[in-house]
């Protein structure tokens, strides 16, 4: 069967499969959030193609000002309150989409937190991840620290995961998080013939290249994924499964792809888990 066959095949299978879910209860309520915050965010997303990538906040060195929670993460660990945290968002999209994620992270007391950009006619992650990896050097070069933490939402996390795991970027990156991110490919990616959508699907070699061994690789992954996510089909493949990953995945319930982002439960547990550097969350 030819190419085109296949890829039809698959698509279908995928429609087929989001048909059969569409109607559930679940899916219907994280569709209703879903759209708010497709509103909301759809309201904002000019802004950030005006303001482009957002600068650090600037690193505090003093208590003053600061509220309890700010107050008590500086004073009980520094290193986790200091160590840079770089936002990199999914395809078609700008670093508007973590507006409440930094707002929060900000009152728990991070006090360097960046974005990383890139434009939606980007073709390739790889040469994306090259990319996030010389902003990475140049934000340690700046803050003094040798660790950073990524947060990366969708295809933004899986930039990231190749440039930890194929580039290296584990020497630097101490933890990374992912929302709604592809892991392990997604059949939705057989509806569009677009390069870097073709990238993401099951059989690519993007995806053979990351189920490749990473010996070694010391970087700790957190893997947030739905039970409704519409663009991860099914939605087990945004989890990630390699021997070689020191990594946890966390079930979110009723939560939509676009609402993994502002969704007050997953901000509540990433605040936590990076002001507690050396614990590993527990797999759901």
């Amino acid at each position: 069967m030819g190419s085109w066959q296949d890829d039809l095949r698959g698509a279908l299978d995928g429609l087929a499969y989001g048909a059969r879910s569409a109607l559930s209860p679940s899916v219907l309520q994280g569709a209703a959030v879903e759209l708010g915050w497709l509103t909301t965010h759809l309201a904002m997303y000019p802004l950030g193609l005006i303001n482009g990538t957002q600068r650090a906040l600037p690193s505090r060195l003093n208590l003053a000002g600061l509220g309890p929670a700010q107050r008590g993460l500086l004073v009980s660990d520094v290193r986790a309150a200091g160590t840079p945290i770089l936002l990199a968002h999914g395809i078609i999209d700008n670093h508007t989409i973590f507006a409440l994620m930094r707002r929060q992270l900000v009152r728990r007391g991070f006090s360097s937190i960046h974005t990383f950009s890139y434009s939606p006619l980007t073709l390739d992650v790889r040469r994306t991840a090259e990319r996030m990896g010389q902003e990475i050097e140049a934000i340690c070069e700046e803050s003094g620290s040798d660790q950073i933490h990524v947060i990366g939402h969708s295809l933004g996390g899986l930039i990231a995961r190749y440039y930890i795991q194929r580039l290296g970027g584990d020497e630097r990156v101490h933890t990374c998080v992912t929302l709604g991110t592809p892991h392990q490919g997604t059949i939705a990616a057989k509806l569009l013939p677009w390069p870097l959508v073709k990238q993401v699907r099951p059989d690519s070699d993007l995806m053979a290249e990351l189920a490749e061994p990473a010996p070694d690789c010391r970087t700790r992954f957190v893997a947030f994924y739905s039970d409704v996510d519409q663009l991860i089909v099914p939605q087990r493949r945004a989890r990630i499964r390699h021997p070689d990953l020191l990594a946890s995945n966390l079930r979110i319930h009723g939560v939509g792809h676009l609402s993994l982002p502002f969704h007050g439960e997953v901000v509540h547990q990433i605040t936590g888990m990076l002001a507690h550097l050396d614990e590993q969350p527990k797999t759901a």
